[in-house]
């Protein structure tokens, strides 16, 4: 199984439902808001007769606006976006796509908001 196929459902995803720019590498110049997808931690989900993921798949939000409602907004529909949703994997069945964790603070540079939202998504041989 190719994990970059789970990368790729991600952002296939995000950018059909939402209006915010989604990147893997940010282009000079960016401005935000934007999406960034991110680290993914992959662990076997395999059984006696079929084979599985189960992928963490982490997605950070970056803006410039003046508090953190721009952020919030962004991560809820990033939520709306994923939670429950069966993500078309190439090759793979998703199980289930649940929202473990969210967190957003204030960037080192005093100006930059950077909310961090991270998903499991199981899957297993088509």
């Amino acid at each position: 199984m190719n994990t970059f196929d789970i990368q790729r459902a991600v952002f296939a995803r995000l950018t059909d439902q939402l209006t915010v720019p989604v990147h893997d590498e940010v282009p000079q110049g960016a401005t935000t808001p934007y999406i960034t997808i991110g680290e993914d931690g992959i662990e076997s989900w395999d059984t006696d007769d079929s084979l599985g993921l189960e992928t963490d798949v982490t997605i950070h939000v970056w803006s410039t606006y003046a508090g953190r409602k721009e952020v919030k907004d962004i991560m809820a529909q990033i939520y709306a976006a994923l939670h429950r949703h069966e993500l078309a994997v190439d090759g793979m069945h998703t199980v289930d796509c649940i929202c473990e964790y969210q967190d957003n603070f204030l960037d080192p540079d005093g100006v930059t908001r950077h909310g961090v939202i991270r998903f499991r998504l199981t899957t297993e041989a088509a």
